[in-house]
């Protein structure tokens, strides 16, 4: 049956009709290490919990049917889900990357991928010219879309195109639309990535990533790297993670309805200068984003006249959270340049835009009224 994403978030429809569990609604979280065998070579399908555990299996097969993939790999935090697939490569492997990245994943990738013998080129992958960057030990394409501040919206299914041509896998950070707005696997995507601390888990309240594939082969070598590498979804975060997926529909519908508002508004105020938005219409990935998404997300770049007014802004908040992250039910307001991006060189945050005058605002669920008039205050009240 074909059914929909918000009903995908609650039922998985292989466990409808059966009363396991004693016939909990909410999934039982197995808190535990490990698990007795009826005999030897017997088992009851578990066995220990850095392998398998109960919780975050029920969890994986939720999150890969709601991006259509095979299997889901949960992992305690979104770095860890890409450091986990990272180990599909090998020294003087080559992979092409978006150069406006979340910093945690360049960081990782200059400091601890490099060390291991990855080569990098990092483009602008919405405007660059991709398959001009292919090299003969090219083996990947990695975006985020859009793009995590700048707001970058890259054409997934002309990526595709010639990742599948030329032999690449093409790998995308799925964070900031969830797979209630973007399906990456099904306009030909090899792998999903995300930070599932933010939409996914949408409270605040827990660590959390995911790898998602449609391809056997891969699925074969990250279960053998999660059973390595024992970075595995505690039972618990997953509980969490099952609570959270629930109300996802919800909270990406509420908050992309306040996010349009605001973005309209914020294009208005004289203290700000540019709003980075793919619900604008004036936005140059608009069309793209309305072709291989349902919705434009949550996010809001901005800037502002002066880096004064800036700091400004981020002392005065207060109903609006000056916080790192995003994706939860709370608005928040962050600073790119001193925490999300504070490990990326000057040079390379300005090439990508990122200024001291640049905010990133995830707007949650709140009345957007409320939001308005807070930001109206502070803006009122600046030097």
């Amino acid at each position: 049956m074909n059914r929909g994403i918000n009903t995908r978030c609650l039922h998985l429809e292989e466990t409808e009709g059966k009363t396991e569990n004693y016939g909990s609604l909410s999934f039982p979280i197995y808190q535990t290490a490990t698990y007795a065998h009826p005999g030897v070579g017997e088992s009851t399908g578990y066995d220990y919990s850095r392998l398998q555990n109960p919780t975050r299996d029920h969890l994986e097969r939720i999150v890969a049917g709601l991006e259509h993939g095979k299997e889901a790999f949960a992992l305690s935090s979104g770095m860890a889900a890409i450091t986990l697939l990272f180990e599909l490569f090998h020294p003087g492997d080559h992979i092409i990357s978006e150069a406006d990245l979340y910093g945690g994943s360049i960081r990782l990738f200059d400091h601890v991928s490099k060390k291991n013998g990855l080569e990098f080129t990092f483009l602008n992958c919405a405007t660059d010219d991709i398959e001009g960057a292919i090299l003969p030990n090219t083996k990947a394409v990695y975006i985020e879309t859009p793009t995590n501040p700048m707001m970058n919206v890259s054409d997934i299914g002309k990526i595709s195109g010639i990742c599948k041509k030329h032999g690449l896998l093409l790998i995308v950070d799925n964070t900031f639309l969830s797979p209630y707005f973007q399906n990456p696997l099904l306009l030909g995507a090899d792998v999903v990535i995300h930070s599932g601390t933010k939409f996914l888990g949408g409270h605040n309240d827990t660590l959390a990533g995911f790898i998602v594939t449609d391809r056997d082969e891969i699925v074969e070598k990250l279960r053998f790297l999660i059973k390595t590498t024992g970075a595995g979804l505690a039972p618990f975060d997953s509980w969490l993670l099952l609570r959270g997926i629930k109300t996802l529909g919800l909270r990406m519908e509420r908050a992309q309805k306040n996010a349009i508002e605001l973005s309209s508004w914020l294009k208005k105020q004289a203290v700000v200068t540019d709003v980075f938005y793919p619900g604008l219409p004036e936005h140059p990935g608009y069309e793209i984003s309305k072709k291989q998404a349902r919705g434009f997300g949550s996010m809001i770049t901005f800037n502002v006249d002066t880096k004064e007014h800036a700091l400004q802004i981020l002392k005065e908040v207060k109903m609006i959270k000056f916080a790192e992250s995003l994706g939860g039910t709370e608005t928040l307001i962050t600073y790119p340049t001193t925490q999300t991006h504070a490990d990326v060189s000057e040079e390379v945050r300005l090439r990508n835009g990122i200024t001291p005058c640049t905010l990133r605002l995830s707007t949650g669920i709140e009345d957007v009224e409320d939001l308005i008039a807070e930001l109206s205050e502070v803006f009122a009240r600046l030097d």
